[in-house]
């Protein structure tokens, strides 16, 4: 499928990668319209570098006063890109651990109308993950698992990836200033697609890990990271749950916790009242406190298979257009 006919815009954040960036933007296609370089008040001039280096007449480098953040880079990009009318945006880094080349894959689901947003998944082939650092794969295997949680996306892994693209469509629809302006910021956008319905897959591709020094450290953010999840989870689960639809899962997640919840404390309680007493506890005392705890686990499992089986899979921007009155004759 040609996507030549398409406004195709690349957003690079830019904070000490120096020349590598160079290699980045040297790396991209001519199927891109426009590059967009944001330099977040990078202490090694990164931005300077580029307009000074880099005769492509598709980059503009845009310049923060003050650090925001990969986050923040990140939607300073996207709101230019907006601006300037591009259709599909595409996100880059500019270390050039991502490989420029893969643009097309991205871009295809988005043109042929069967994703909104697109995002790279280097877990995909077991072989290409020989070069990631141990620490990395098992960070981010466990921040997948968090993602799923708090995204309601449970058919993608490796949130972390910076590798996305998005049709302006939808861009449009997020809320750009509330989104994560750290590192968190992929999670974050995954978390608010959702509320959208959009629909997101996973693009396979290999793991790159040259000599360049990532700013990120797994073991440093996890907890915050944690934190963030479960805060987006709630607030999914009260906003398509409660507020947006009321279904059968909202009844088994409510039920399911006051059963837990109930039985937990019960046996906890009774247990704690009979070891004081030097008593063992009777057993019916000890069925009264599993048996809600068993009925509550099964009501939180059912919840979550239809939280499962509710992924979104019709693209929003098919909806879109089938929303749009027809042109006049």
């Amino acid at each position: 499928m040609s996507i030549a006919p398409f406004r195709i815009a690349v957003v690079i954040p830019c904070y000490k990668v120096g020349e590598r960036a160079l290699e980045v933007i040297a790396g991209i296609g001519p199927e891109c319209w426009r590059i967009y370089a944001v330099d977040d008040a990078c202490p090694t001039k990164s931005g300077r570098l580029i307009a000074e280096h880099c005769t492509d007449p598709r980059v503009r480098v845009l310049y923060h006063p003050q650090n925001l953040g990969v986050g923040g880079a990140v939607m300073t990009g996207y709101r230019q890109a907006l601006e300037d009318g591009a259709q599909i945006v595409v996100k880059l880094d500019g270390d050039g651990q991502l490989d420029p080349a893969l643009l097309p894959l991205f871009c295809a689901p988005l043109i042929d109308g069967t994703a909104d947003y697109a995002k790279g998944n280097r877990f995909y082939d077991p072989d290409g993950l020989h070069g990631m650092p141990a620490v990395r794969l098992l960070g981010n295997a466990a921040l997948s698992f968090f993602s799923k949680l708090s995204t309601g996306y449970w058919d993608l892994f490796d949130p972390t990836n910076g590798y996305t693209a998005i049709r302006a469509e939808v861009l449009s629809k997020l809320p750009l200033d509330k989104i994560s302006q750290r590192y968190f910021f992929e999670s974050d956008m995954l978390f608010r697609l959702n509320t959208l319905r959009a629909v997101v897959v996973d693009i396979p591709m290999a793991a790159r890990y040259g000599d360049e020094v990532s700013n990120l450290r797994i073991g440093a953010v996890i907890g915050e990271f944690l934190g963030k999840h479960l805060r987006n989870f709630a607030k999914r689960v009260v906003y398509n749950y409660f507020l947006r639809d009321m279904s059968l899962a909202s009844l088994e997640l409510l039920s399911g916790i006051g059963l837990l919840g109930f039985g937990t404390a019960f046996g906890v309680y009774r247990w704690h009242e009979s070891a004081e007493a030097g008593l063992a506890t009777p057993a019916g005392t000890v069925m009264l406190a599993a048996l809600p705890v068993m009925l509550g686990l099964q009501f939180l499992l059912a919840f979550f298979g239809y939280d499962i089986a509710t992924v979104p899979r019709r693209p929003r921007t098919a909806r879109l257009r089938e929303a749009e009155p027809p042109a006049p004759g």
